[in-house]
């Protein structure tokens, strides 16, 4: 499985660390909170899985972008329009339900932006448990001095 994980970006697997550890924080730190447990737990897991979902979609279209050159800025417009809509509609949904906090979906998507500031942790984690180092910038030779 590690070698599964190893031919994907590691950048998206970073990100997908941190995003399912700080939902796990969320999890067990509202849990104390919450009235009804359960419909806490839907609601910020709605909110994680579009995190993981937007990382992915995030890197694809970064990823299709660079191959298009001159058309690159209008096709990563469009698809964050498409990213934020897509966000719009599950608040819509999670909001009409009427059961469902979309506070509490809005911290689970606001999982990736804490991700984002774990990644030199999670990079570190990723190079342990993969086994593997970051290359070592080659140091300038010291000018001699006399």
């Amino acid at each position: 499985m590690i070698e599964r994980i190893k031919k994907l970006n590691r950048a998206v697997v970073e990100l997908w660390i941190g995003i399912i550890f700080t939902g796990l924080v969320f999890q067990f730190a509202g849990m104390w909170f919450a009235k009804d447990k359960s419909l806490y737990t839907i609601a910020l897991w709605i909110g994680i899985v579009l995190a993981l979902t937007t990382v992915v979609h995030m890197y694809r279209t970064l990823n299709r972008a660079l191959d298009l050159g001159s058309g690159a800025q209008k096709a990563v417009t469009t698809a964050n329009m498409v990213r934020y809509a897509v966000v719009v509609i599950v608040f819509l949904i999670v909001l009409l339900s009427g059961t469902l906090n979309p506070l509490i979906t809005f911290l689970g998507i606001m999982s990736l932006k804490v991700a984002a500031y774990l990644q030199p942790f999670t990079h570190k984690l990723c190079n342990k448990l993969f086994h593997e180092s970051d290359p070592v910038a080659q140091a300038l030779p010291e000018e001699e001095t006399e």
